[in-house]
């Protein structure tokens, strides 16, 4: 699970750094259309990180939330 995770913050890490690039090339190119590109990337870079954000809230509750489940079944078990 430990290599999982690193390799999924990598990840998250190179997307970032691609996202900070192409903020930076659309707001430095000149093209017509650079000016909503720059605005999708900004967006982006707000977007993404807090949606991965999210997602590790919601695998820890749920994670939680199953071994909660196990430990009362387990419980019932030893109970009887």
């Amino acid at each position: 699970m430990k290599k999982l995770q690193r390799v999924l913050a990598i990840a998250g890490v190179v997307l970032l750094v691609g996202l900070y690039a192409a903020t930076l090339f659309f707001a430095l190119s000149g093209s017509p259309e650079s000016d909503g590109w720059f605005k999708a990337s900004i967006a982006c870079t707000i977007i993404v990180p807090v949606f991965l954000y999210a997602n590790m809230l919601v695998y820890k509750v749920l994670k939680n939330r199953g071994d909660t489940k196990k430990q009362l079944t387990e419980e019932d078990k030893n109970d009887d």
